[in-house]
């Protein structure tokens, strides 16, 4: 799925071993994931697609912008959504190997992932609507 503010963005669904970056889309108030080959083209992601990042996932503040961007030190993510009851918030978010919690939002620019692995079925393991909020979620 794509975030809210991707709603009016072409978009297609990830494949396995889509190369994605990381981008600010034109006219959008949030960022997500596109193709290296489409960059114009929003690549939505379903809860539980694994991905594969070439460097640390790199995070931008959430309060102070000018701040240095935080290296969390993690290259494989689960994407999740969060903050359902939220309907003006921010969903899109990534689940690193350790436990934190990313907003998809708040990646730098210009990271590239590789798609992993697709969910498939239902999901387990995880309660999608039970996953904690994310602090700087809204829009």
């Amino acid at each position: 799925m794509c975030d809210y503010s991707l709603e009016h963005i072409s978009s297609r669904p990830a494949k396995v071993g889509d190369k994605l970056i990381a981008k600010q889309f034109r006219n959008c108030l949030t960022r997500g994931f596109a193709s290296v080959d489409e960059p114009d083209v929003a690549v939505c992601l379903l809860p539980g697609t694994e991905l594969a990042f070439e460097a640390d996932v790199k995070v931008e503040p959430t309060l102070f912008p000018f701040l240095r961007q935080r290296n969390t030190r993690q290259r494989v993510a689960r994407f999740r959504h969060v903050n359902e009851n939220r309907p003006m918030a921010h969903h899109d978010a990534l689940e690193l190997a350790d436990g934190q919690m990313v907003l998809v939002t708040r990646l730098c620019q210009g990271q590239h992932a590789t798609v992993l692995q697709l969910p498939v079925g239902p999901q387990s393991g995880h309660d999608e609507k039970h996953q904690p909020a994310v602090s700087g979620a809204s829009a």
